[in-house]
């Protein structure tokens, strides 16, 4: 009987391998495997993302629907729609409780500290990531410590030194504290944003003749608009819900800012239990917030990615 290596002819379902040639593997299970890990790892994610929506937008959207409930109906049915809009409410609370002097005094600081914040923190910024000189790490390093100093340590030598400077109960002062406060992590920020951008640009207007100054307010300061949009939005987020330091630094109840506001809103009201008119002003202080972080999300999220990528 004669033996033969290669199988029949008219024997399709068993491949005929060439001599020298491995036999062909088909890998299948691993493809499959790895899709259902990834459907099952993006169903996760997206459930936990929807969990924390709901935890975050919940608590807000019921502030902003009892700040037109009546006290009444704010304890007989806390969870129910408002049966009217009641904008006497916000009226109350804007006038009676001072909420429009709170919020004038809020916008003024914040406003002159956000852009004290930027400008002196944009110009440090770029020194320290496009020159190099003697001590440059050192100053870099003096600025990163100042964002883990715990600012409750430096309240009573600050109250003195505002004391003595006659600018307490200011709110000039306070602007100064505001920041000084934020320039340890917008030079941060800027500083690894300012590393990111392209040194031909600044060159080119060297050679055309412009100066330092020229080249980085004209060239420089609006290649970098993304990361000042970006450190801009964090900085106006804390400092606009900054207590701390206004109520230790400024305690003149004509200066007093949001924050200030309602906690005496809700102190002051004692029995007599104002609570649509503290909801009230609760959403007035939330709303410009929420307002310039919808305006401006893109902006944060280009500034935030602007460095991953060259």
């Amino acid at each position: 009987m004669k033996t033969t290596d290669t199988p029949p002819t008219g024997d399709a379902r068993i491949p005929v391998p060439r001599t020298g040639q491995a036999p062909e593997v088909r890998k299948t299970a691993a493809p499959v495997k790895e899709k259902r890990e990834g459907s099952v790892l993006n169903v996760f994610s997206h459930g936990v993302l929807i969990i924390w929506a709901i935890m975050v937008v919940m608590p807000l959207l019921w502030a902003v629907m009892t700040s037109f409930k009546t006290d009444r109906a704010i304890f007989t049915s806390p969870w129910s729609l408002p049966d009217a809009l009641h904008f006497e409410n916000w009226s109350r609370a804007w006038t009676q409780a001072h909420m429009s002097e709170y919020f004038l005094n809020t916008l003024v600081v914040v406003g002159g500290s956000l852009v004290g914040t930027l400008l002196f923190g944009s110009m440090a910024a770029y020194v320290l990531a496009r020159f190099e000189f003697p001590g440059n790490r050192f100053l870099y390093f003096l600025f990163i410590g100042g964002m883990s100093f715990p600012i409750i340590l430096a309240l009573v030598p600050l109250f003195y030194v505002m004391q003595n400077m006659a600018l307490l109960n200011t709110l000039h002062g306070l602007i100064l504290v505001y920041i000084a406060y934020s320039l340890p992590f917008t030079v941060f920020f800027l500083t690894a944003f300012f590393r990111t951008l392209p040194t031909s640009v600044a060159e080119a207007a060297f050679i055309d003749g412009a100066s330092h100054t020229r080249t980085f307010f004209q060239v420089m300061l609006p290649m970098a608009r993304p990361g000042l949009i970006s450190v801009g939005i964090f900085n106006f987020l804390g400092q606009w819900n900054q207590y701390l330091l206004p109520t230790v630094l400024n305690t003149d109840p004509e200066n007093k800012v949001l924050s200030q506001g309602l906690v005496q809103l809700a102190v002051s009201q004692g029995y007599k239990g104002d609570w649509s008119g503290l909801f009230a002003g609760l959403v007035m202080a939330m709303l410009p917030v929420l307002a310039a972080y919808i305006v401006f999300q893109r902006q944060v999220v280009a500034g935030l990615t602007a460095g991953a990528v060259k």
